[in-house]
């Protein structure tokens, strides 16, 4: 999927890697009930609901969670006021374009200074940090979200995060947050999290360099990936989902697409988009193949065995892999790779993860047209089987065909089993991945429809169109549909 949070210079946000400190200095997360009465917090500005067709307007809690700092302060990245201070001096120079300028403003600064120091971050509630010394940069290629690093000559650089408008339509923020506390605490895989505002929050940053969609192309970076996703496929399901007493854990893929077609029905349904993008992203027959391709999916899976179910990432796309700069002593070589950015975090077969990660070898988010995937660009039968068997040497048991045994255990024969069924299995789950980012595209451009807007950041709709026609493609190629 797109760049939503790519991050195009050194820094790293959801840093996953053993080798990094944990964040045990801060209390676990506690997610809140929409209908709890004990909330120590108060609500301000307008978010989106995940729940409804027209989600503009959730319970004020509903970004919050207890027992991490709040700051009652909304953040306006956005281009609409005083853009004639934008050269106001302490602030990063840069192209004088309105999405540019806005966060340059004076009274960003001040809202700013106020939120550190409402969250009390490490080295920041100094009273000699003043709003001219602060430097913001902004992050190029954040789609989800405004993404800033944000520095002062006495103090430490932070990650600044800024939820998207229509972000909270797809993500549950007090779960996301509990899962980054989860990954810090116990796995020590992630930074910590000083805090949250009324649209986004602050966290902790790491020196590092994002990977290009060149370098996952790489062998051995690819083999780096793979070591990685199959060590986070490894934390245990029921740390992070607080799933009801007697209820059990939905496939992410599956829960996404069903969540979001309601909000996706609102935005094709505004008046100012197309009836040619109406058919094109024609969701009755969308949900109708979806509904078939699930189906074949179960019957499929209990005749030729299912893949793990494990936690996954989702969004293994480039612009989410990071390259620390340093790497301590004495400490695996792939763990210089580190995945970022949980927000789509959730259970699902293992496949879907490694078949969502191929799909965006399809992808450049950089080049003209950033909305169209090119599926030449797929790997290669002896690229997928290199990730393969990176992955594999690192997989905890059991294996693809429920073998108790350590993959580098097997005979050549053994090995090159697991290796055809892992492929199989993720063949069977691709579609799944083109599908719940085709849904996730369409609720992505409500905000330009709405504003009918002619020249979008990006081409949401065309981005949703590709997902949409590899998502019959490859269901029309599995199922022999026509």
């Amino acid at each position: 999927m797109p760049a939503r949070s790519s991050h195009s210079s050194t820094m790293s946000s959801h840093i996953v890697g053993p080798d990094l400190a944990p964040s045990t200095s801060l209390p676990a997360p506690r997610l809140v009930s929409k209908s709890s009465a004990a909330l120590h917090i108060v609500g301000g500005g307008h978010r989106h609901s995940s729940s409804s067709s027209t989600p503009h307007v959730p319970a004020p809690h509903q970004n919050r969670v207890e027992d991490l700092r709040h700051a009652h302060v909304r953040l306006d990245a956005r281009p609409g006021f005083e853009l004639s201070l934008s050269t106001w001096s302490g602030l990063l120079s840069r192209p004088r374009s309105s999405a540019d300028l806005q966060y340059r403003t004076p009274r960003f600064a001040r809202q700013l200074l106020e939120i550190l120091n409402t969250l009390q971050v490490p080295s920041w509630t100094q009273s000699t940090i003043t709003p001219e010394a602060l430097v913001i940069r902004k992050v190029s290629g954040s789609l989800t979200n405004a993404v800033f690093f944000v520095s002062s000559s006495t103090s430490r650089t932070l990650l600044l995060r800024i939820y998207g408008p229509s972000s909270g339509e797809l993500i549950s923020r007090p779960r996301e947050l509990h899962t980054l506390h989860v990954l810090s605490s116990t796995y020590h895989l992630g930074p910590r999290v000083y805090g949250t505002f009324d649209n986004g929050r602050v966290e902790q940053y790491f020196e590092s360099v994002t990977l290009t969609a060149a370098d996952i192309r790489l062998p051995k970076i690819s083999s780096h990936i793979g070591a990685r996703m199959a060590e986070l496929h490894c934390v245990d399901i029921a740390a992070i989902e607080l799933a009801p007493a007697g209820a059990g854990w939905q496939i992410g893929a599956e829960k996404n697409v069903n969540s979001w077609l309601p909000p996706a029905r609102h935005v094709l349904a505004l008046p100012s988009v197309r009836e040619s993008v109406r058919a094109d992203l024609d969701l009755t027959r969308f949900q109708a193949t979806w509904d078939a391709y699930m189906k074949w999916l179960r019957d499929c899976e209990l005749k030729e065995g299912a893949s793990k179910r494990v936690f996954c990432h989702n969004d293994a796309q480039y612009g989410n892999l990071l390259k620390l700069h340093h790497l301590k002593e004495d400490t695996p070589e792939h763990h210089q790779i580190i995945v970022v950015d949980f927000e789509y975090a959730s259970p699902n077969p293992a496949a879907f993860d490694i078949a969502n990660h191929f799909h965006e070898w399809t992808a450049n988010y950089h080049g003209p047209t950033p909305h169209i995937l090119d599926p030449t660009r797929y790997p290669t039968p002896e690229e997928r089987r290199n990730f393969y068997r990176a992955y594999l040497t690192h997989c905890q048991p059991p294996l693809p065909s429920t073998s108790p045994a350590r993959f580098a255990a097997l005979g050549d024969d053994a090995r090159e089993r697991e290796l055809q069924l892992l492929e199989q299995h993720v063949r069977a789950w691709s579609p799944a991945s083109h599908a719940m980012w085709a849904v996730w595209g369409i609720v992505q451009a409500r905000e330009d429809a709405e504003a009918s807007n002619p020249e979008p950041e990006f081409d949401y709709f065309g981005y949703a169109r590709s997902r949409m026609a590899g998502f019959y493609r490859e269901v029309g190629a599995l199922m022999q549909l026509p």
